[in-house]
């Protein structure tokens, strides 16, 4: 997030994000089936398609697409369509949450996942993307990526930051305000908020205009 964009540091740290992302991914839907937890498996299958789409997206050169994304498409086509359908249901019902998660919170995923669909579908039909576009569908795929890790571990169930501190010996001597549930919104939403500033910083100013990624990752001015 703080790197600049294309350096060296940029790169290697966005290689492992990329790996312990897909790592974590893959365990939550194995947890969410072991579990009965359709939420988790969901969550881990969009988790684990947007950061391997953007990492596709930084890997190819310009104009790049394989018959690979026409089967990525269906991924968050069919999960917008499915958690649209049973948030409805859930609504008609008179309830306002499921298995622990709020209506709108599934609805507004369910749009995130049509609106990913939406960007592969132009995607394709253009063959390809390119400049600050492609700029802007790897930055937010890989910090929506984020935000939804960051969500489950702040927001989970039985204050995992804690467990995950006093479990290394350290959680007990920390002062109670760091495991706060108004740190935990801000820590969750935060690259939700980065991902905005990012966005606009791309699209509506002149940092990155005539630039393009190259396929290590990093960013570079287009000739003139």
């Amino acid at each position: 997030m703080f790197f600049r964009k294309g350096s060296p540091r940029h790169v290697r740290a966005g290689k492992a994000f990329v790996a312990s992302m897909l790592i974590m991914a893959v365990g939550a839907v194995y947890l969410g089936i072991v579990k009965d937890q359709p939420s988790n498996i969901g969550g881990g299958i969009i988790t684990f398609y947007l950061i391997g789409t953007g990492w596709l997206t930084a890997r190819r050169g310009e104009r790049e697409i394989s018959r690979m994304d026409w089967v990525a498409l269906l991924i968050p086509l069919t999960l917008g369509i499915l958690i649209w359908t049973n948030g409805i249901a859930v609504l008609r019902s008179g309830a306002t949450s499921q298995n622990g998660v709020p209506v709108g919170m599934s609805l507004f995923m369910g749009s995130i996942c049509l609106l990913a669909a939406a960007g592969d579908v132009r995607m394709l039909l253009r063959g390809g993307v390119f400049g600050v576009n492609r700029i802007a569908r790897h930055l937010w795929r890989m910090c929506f990526g984020l935000f939804i890790a960051a969500g489950s571990f702040f927001m989970g169930p039985s204050n995992r930051p804690l467990r995950l501190l006093s479990a290394v010996g350290i959680g007990q001597h920390l002062p109670s305000a760091l495991f706060s549930t108004g740190l935990y919104l801000f820590l969750s939403i935060l690259p939700l908020l980065l991902l905005i500033f990012w966005l606009v910083r791309v699209r509506f100013t002149n940092a990155f205009k005539g630039k393009a990624m190259s396929p290590s990752g990093g960013v570079y001015r287009l000739p003139t």
